[in-house]
Formats: C-alpha cells, structure tokens, sequence
C-alpha cells in the first residue's frame, strides 16, 4: 500500500494544476477517513472548500495510486515544484 502525503499550506491553483497532470487516481483522506477521488472535480470541489483556509489548503493527506503521481506530489509539497503543470 503506497503511503500518505501530508500536504500543508499548498496553493490551491498549483495544486489543482498539478492535480490534472496526474495519471492515476488521487484520493483526498478526510480525518473522518473519507476518500475523495480528486481526479474528480465535483470531489475537487466537495472535498477541497472543507480544507482551504484564506486560499491555501490548511492540511490534508493524499493517497495516490500511481507511483509517478505519488513523486510528483511530493515534490510538489516539499518544494512546491508544478513539473509541467501550466497554471492558469
């Protein structure tokens, strides 16, 4: 089982750039342990308003399904690094 990111203080418009890179499933993990698919963007919507405070996510773990996808956002959390992600 791949494990969980934590991400914390992400760029919502970064990561949602990053997020549409993504090959696999990426899962949002709520602390009540709901799984929001994030590929989704009704579950983008759903599950991202709870977390973002003044137009940064405040916390939240991932889960992704595909190593690469797993890479790439770490990378991104750690230096807030978008690869090939354009940002509107």
């Amino acid at each position: 089982m791949t494990p969980m990111i934590n991400l914390h203080d992400i760029d919502v418009t970064k990561f949602l750039a990053v997020l549409d890179t993504c090959e696999g499933n990426v899962y949002l993990v709520t602390s009540e342990g709901d799984r929001l698919n994030l590929k989704s963007k009704l579950c983008q919507l759903v599950g991202l308003t709870k977390l973002i405070e003044g137009g940064k996510i405040a916390e939240a773990c991932i889960y992704c399904d595909n190593k690469n996808d797993e890479s790439k956002l770490f990378r991104f959390n750690l230096l807030g690094d978008t690869g090939n992600a354009e940002i509107a």
